[in-house]
């Protein structure tokens, strides 16, 4: 990490785990112990859980996303939601182009980039995921493919907006696999993906776009994988359902 020029960011995807009640005794038993944090944090629950971690977490440090958004307005999107919907609960953040989106639902990179420029419309700040596959990494072209996902997420996104952009390099074979990138493989990739802002919008903006590592980042692997200069913070999956892990990974971060 370099917090001189970017905010450490550690954000929780929860996918799709916690009823409601639930939600609300886990932000219970987070907010003590992230209250002083050394990073922005994030919670991304379910849509059904958004309202009740808005209320549990107000007058707190932790900031609340949501796991995915439309990028139309309104219409006839059965079981969508769209930015402007997350905007006036006041949801602060949203997921873009998670893998598992990507796998299970049909996401595309252009549909990821209409996403990302629909919520970033709405003043919401996006996370944007981008990764490969286990066979694209053995084909060596990791570099290649990720910085293609981030040109095409990013297309017709201004360098003002950039402000509101946190990159999420998930490898998709580290995710819920319990396999990990080892700190040097996630930050030469983090670091791909910064050459690639400075070609599109010059160093400065490069250099104050936080850039996460996601796919296993754990309580015990933490700190070593947020040493390496391109990893700028965490998208956290099974360890954010777990306030004591989840915590300990957000005190690596200071």
């Amino acid at each position: 990490m370099n917090k001189a020029l970017r905010p450490a960011v550690i954000a929780g995807n929860w996918k799709m785990n916690k009823t409601p009640s639930e939600a609300k005794k886990l932000v219970e038993e987070l907010v003590p112990l992230v209250k002083d944090a050394g990073c922005t944090v994030v919670i991304c629950p379910p849509f059904v859980d958004l309202s009740v971690a808005l209320e549990a977490t107000k007058g707190t440090n932790i900031k609340v996303g949501a796991q995915n958004c439309h990028y139309e307005k309104s219409g006839a999107f059965t079981g969508e939601v769209s930015a402007s919907m997350l905007k006036e609960m006041g949801v602060e953040y949203v997921i873009i182009g998670h893998s598992e989106r990507r796998t299970y639902f049909g996401e595309t990179d252009v549909t990821v980039n209409k996403r990302t420029k629909a919520a970033l419309a709405e003043g919401l700040k996006v996370i944007l995921c981008v990764g490969e596959t286990l066979e694209q990494r053995e084909q060596g072209i990791t570099a290649e493919l990720v910085a293609m996902q981030t040109i095409i997420a990013l297309n017709g996104v201004s360098a003002e907006e950039m402000k509101n952009v946190i990159i999420a390099y998930e490898p998709v074979w580290a995710i819920g696999s319990g396999k990990t990138a080892t700190s040097a493989q996630a930050n030469e990739v983090n670091a791909v993906i910064r050459a690639t802002l400075a070609k599109l919008y010059g160093e400065a903006v490069a250099d104050a776009t936080t850039i996460q590592y996601g796919g296993s980042m754990n309580a015990a692997n933490a700190a070593e994988l947020l040493s390496q200069p391109d990893v700028d913070g965490g998208l956290i999956g099974g360890a954010s359902l777990k306030p004591a892990d989840f915590a300990a990974i957000v005190a690596a971060a200071k």
